[in-house]
């Protein structure tokens, strides 16, 4: 049986540090306010020359080293992102001129938070097939620039970074065993940025209105997420036939750390076991389970054989996990 195995991760997040004692000069907010309900304490922001594939492609660079490969044995770019550097062409594109992986076949995926994971979902699915070999997934985002800083309830959440990782194939037991992919277009109004597209092309009233700007309902969306990523911990578990105590590491979505923890006590799970570090970045959307993995294996907390669960949940709504043995 063929799977996908991650042969090499890279991140990259921007130098600038925007802290929790910085926003409290723009909008009516405290950092102990911050830190309580979300676990935020400092997020990093793009400079004003760095768009989604500057950040990628030093995410790529990263992995690419890693890998031990060369960007021309790359068959395969998919770059996730909701915040790419313009409509078209798409970012992973323009990443691939960067790199200088003339063999690569490039596309974007939109799925919000979840986006790397279902890059992942595709990336694994391609190699397993047969048809691609080597395949670099990332997961890029610039949300500053989306950002309402004058909106308390969003400004505090979000900074910018991107992460990735190679994949390539392996008749081994190590590698991704299962991913799983969800959405919910019902729900589309409770995270969203309105303008710029087909139904809200850009003009004065778009901008007077701030429709450019993200927009979302905090506490309900607060609400779905617990419930929609404990159930979706469990089920992936099941469906792999793994007892939750045999997991190494939970490597979520860095959204909220009151939806983490919450994960974590279903699944019976310490927090010893729960990669953070959504303290130091906040919610980088797409890029935020890749960061995340790659600090983890650069902190060595993840060793060969080690079963590591990935899961996010976003705008969509989307949701999505993987399972992998390390």
């Amino acid at each position: 049986m063929i799977r996908a195995r991650i042969i090499g991760t890279g991140s990259y997040v921007p130098d600038r540090v925007l802290t929790n004692r910085e926003i409290e000069k723009k909008v009516d907010t405290s950092d102990s306010w911050i830190v309580e309900r979300t676990g935020i304490k400092e997020r990093r922001i793009a400079a004003d020359t760095q768009a989604a594939s500057d950040l990628a492609y030093e995410a790529a660079l990263s992995a690419l080293k890693k890998a031990r490969l060369k960007a021309k044995d790359l068959d395969l770019i998919i770059v996730a992102t909701v915040t790419g550097d313009m409509p078209f062409p798409s970012t992973a594109c323009l990443l691939q001129a960067k790199l200088g992986a003339k063999n690569a076949a490039a596309f974007d995926l939109g799925a919000a938070c979840s986006g790397f994971i279902y890059g992942l979902h595709v990336a694994s699915g391609m190699i397993r097939s047969g048809m691609h070999q080597r395949v670099l997934v990332v997961g890029a985002e610039v949300l500053s620039r989306f950002t309402d800083w004058q909106d308390r309830s969003t400004c505090i959440l979000f900074g910018d970074g991107a992460g990735a990782v190679i994949l390539e194939p392996t008749r081994e037991k190590h590698g991704i065993w299962s991913t799983h992919i969800y959405s919910d277009g019902n729900l589309a109004d409770l995270i969203m940025l309105p303008g710029g597209g087909s139904h809200a092309a850009c003009s004065r009233e778009t901008i007077l209105k701030k429709l450019h700007h993200i927009k979302m309902k905090g506490n309900e969306t607060f609400r779905v997420a617990v419930r929609t990523l404990e159930e979706l911990a469990e089920d992936t578990l099941a469906k792999n036939d793994l007892d939750p105590a045999k997991l190494s590491l939970l490597i979520p979505h860095q959204a909220n750390l009151r939806i983490i923890q919450a994960t974590a006590k279903r699944l019976g799970l310490p927090m010893d076991k729960v990669f953070l570090n959504i303290q130091k970045y906040g919610n980088t959307s797409a890029a935020s389970v890749p960061i995340a993995l790659d600090e983890a294996v650069a902190e060595d907390r993840i060793k060969g054989g080690d079963y590591v669960l990935l899961e996010a949940f976003g705008g969509g709504l989307t949701w999505a996990s993987a399972l992998i043995r390390w």
